[in-house]
């Protein structure tokens, strides 16, 4: 069966498709960035994952970097984190 593919703005991510990304990239993923060009005809910046079943496209945002960067430091803590710990303001999810 062929795997899905997706693209996620970072306002859509789950807690756990986060921890996936720190996982994936835990020095970062300042080199390892794709582009696309979307339906407006702009062009994306976004970070390859990929999952048992499915691909993704994770667009790169200023908020999507600070984030990940906090998550990875609290990489450590083992306690449930809810989508409210995570700055979204000023992410618009009509990139696509």
């Amino acid at each position: 069966m062929a795997k899905r593919f997706v693209i996620k703005d970072y306002k859509s991510m789950t807690p756990d498709l986060m921890a996936l990304l720190v996982e994936a990239y835990p020095d970062g993923f300042e080199y390892d960035t794709e582009y696309f060009t979307n339906a407006k005809g702009e062009r994306v910046e976004a970070v390859p994952l990929e999952t048992e079943d499915t691909k993704y496209l994770i667009k790169v945002s200023t908020t999507l970097v600070q984030n990940f960067e906090a998550f990875e430091s609290d990489d450590d803590d083992d306690s449930d984190r809810d989508p409210e710990d995570f700055d979204t303001d000023g992410v618009e999810d009509d990139d696509l």
